[in-house]
């Protein structure tokens, strides 16, 4: 009772559906593509971390190498001075030195004074504490922390993988609405 074509719907479906695609050669191409690049990737990954790995046990071996032959100075100038010290202790010859000519070098000396009023000395010892704090040295840091995946490759590289995958982006969309041939 109805002017629907639900009635026919068994008879349009045959018609309805596309024909199906024997060549999937773009597909084939882009998904190899992207299989080789993930392999380089891994290989690039792999060998990075071989070279990182000896190279940071040479830094220890070298750093021990180090840190031994400062051991082994030290030793000897223990060893000599101790040498030294019981030689001087044994010999009877008393070492003096002459007397020289040194003029004396005058300092001078803070002298203090009273004042009369309590309020001055009190704006004295304001004044006398800000000029050492003033002179105080408070370390700051001025550097930015070497850190993160940008100080690695820098700005121009991370420009330039961005580049590349809206590249990646644009060539995927296109060649998926591309016609088949």
């Amino acid at each position: 009772m109805t002017n629907n074509d639900y009635d026919n719907f068994d008879a349009m479906d045959g018609d309805a559906n596309p024909p199906e695609e024997s060549n999937n050669r773009t597909f084939l191409l882009v998904a190899g593509g992207l299989g080789v690049l993930i392999l380089v990737v891994l290989l690039c990954v792999v060998a990075y971390v071989v070279f990182n790995f000896n190279t940071n046990q040479t830094n220890e071996a070298t750093a021990q190498a180090q840190a031994t032959n400062q051991e082994a100075t030290i030793q000897a100038g223990l060893t000599q001075t101790a040498i030294a010290l019981a030689q001087t202790q044994t010999a009877a010859v008393t070492l003096t030195v002459p007397p020289t000519n040194t003029p004396v070098i005058a300092e001078a000396t803070a002298t203090f004074t009273e004042t009369p009023n309590p309020a001055t000395a009190t704006v004295g010892a304001a004044f006398t504490q800000i000029a050492v704090s003033t002179q105080t040295i408070i370390p700051t840091s001025t550097a930015l922390p070497n850190t993160g995946f940008a100080d690695d490759i820098g700005a121009p590289g991370l420009i330039l993988a961005a580049l590349a995958l809206v590249v990646l982006i644009f060539l995927v969309r296109r060649l998926r609405a591309a016609p088949v041939r």
